[in-house]
């Protein structure tokens, strides 16, 4: 089995928001689906991937990654993370497999439970504008140019977890988009 994680928060009040982009993509990529739920989070099962928003909010994703891991016997090299990333300019991404956290506490949490950084994650940016309050800042809805500018990379980022589904290797998914 494989794990696509999109990170955010839940709740009316999050919803378009910039910290919200990983539930965007995997809502995007799915298309029109209906989620199971538990008290772990939103999640839909297709031929041998689950994919995850978790409800634990983002400085807790680790939790709900490690309870769908244990329960369904996941190894971390089949875990993909798509989520925000503060330090990278809008309408860019990067790659990443077996890094730190960069400061961003959703990863910072999954790396603590899981006990590795060994997993494959895209950081999609957000940047803008000059920020004077990053976590209002990244809590902020995203205005209509930003959208425009973030979700061009929907084709792109389908690309790279259908590759990740494909059991391409993290090396060659990074040469091939970074």
């Amino acid at each position: 089995m494989k794990l696509i994680v999109g990170l955010g928060n839940v709740g009316k009040e999050y919803e378009n928001t910039r910290h919200n982009i990983g539930f965007d993509f995997i809502d995007n990529y799915l298309g029109n689906i209906t989620y199971k739920s538990n008290n772990y989070g939103s999640y839909y099962i297709k031929d041998g991937v689950i994919f995850l928003k978790p409800s634990t909010f983002m400085n807790l994703s680790g939790t709900a990654i490690r309870y769908f891991m244990n329960y369904y016997k996941i190894d971390h090299n089949n875990i993909l993370i798509i989520y925000d990333d503060f330090n990278i300019k809008a309408g860019r991404f990067k790659i990443k497999y077996k890094s730190s956290s960069g400061g961003h506490n959703g990863i910072k949490s999954i790396i603590e439970n899981i006990k590795t950084d060994e997993f494959l994650r895209i950081k999609i940016g957000i940047l803008s504008e000059n920020i004077i309050n990053k976590t209002d800042f990244v809590l902020g809805k995203l205005k209509n140019d930003e959208k425009e500018i973030i979700f061009s990379l929907e084709k792109t980022i389908n690309n790279v977890i259908n590759d990740f589904i494909n059991n391409k290797d993290p090396e060659y998914i990074m040469n091939k988009y970074n």
